[in-house]
C-alpha cells in the first residue's frame, strides 16, 4: 500500500529552483511528522529536511541551509520542499519519508531507520 508519493523533480541547470511535493491519501497524515533524505548514485541516503506535525519545527541539513526550505498542509495531506540556487552536488533521488510522532514530540529524527513509511522518490537532476 503506497503511503507517499513524490513528485515535482526534473531535469535542470544549475542556480534554478525547484519545489518538490510529497502527498498521501492517509487520514493519518497530520500526525505524521515528515522528512526529505536524498540519494545519490554510490552514497548513502543522507536527511536533507523534515518537519514536525504541526509544522512548528523544522530541521534542515548543514549542506542545505539558506537553500531548501520545507512547509507542510495538513488540509491537503501534504509537504513541499522549496529548493533554491540548487548545484550540480543536488543531483539526487529525493524521497519523501513519515513516522507517527505524539503533539509534543518537537524533535525531527535524521535517520533513514527512524521512518516508517517511504514514497518512491523522485529524481532531481542538475548540470552545471
Amino acid at each position: 500500500q503506497v503511503q507517499l508519493v513524490e513528485s515535482g523533480g526534473g531535469l535542470v541547470q544549475s542556480g534554478d529552483s525547484l519545489s518538490l511535493s510529497c502527498t498521501s491519501s492517509r487520514s493519518a497524515f497530520s500526525s505524521w511528522a515528515v522528512a526529505w533524505f536524498r540519494q545519490a548514485p554510490g552514497k548513502d541516503r543522507e536527511f536533507v529536511s523534515g518537519i514536525t506535525r504541526n509544522g512548528g519545527t523544522t530541521r534542515y541539513a548543514d549542506s542545505v541551509q539558506g537553500r531548501f526550505t520545507i512547509s507542510r498542509d495538513n488540509a491537503k495531506n501534504s509537504v513541499a520542499l522549496q529548493i533554491s540556487n540548487l548545484r550540480p552536488e543536488d543531483t539526487a533521488l529525493y524521497y519523501c519519508a513519515a513516522r507517527r510522532t505524539i503533539v509534543t514530540d518537537h524533535f525531527i529524527k535524521n535517520t533513514p531507520g527512524d521512518y516508517v513509511y517511504w514514497g518512491q522518490g523522485t529524481q532531481v537532476t542538475v548540470s552545471s
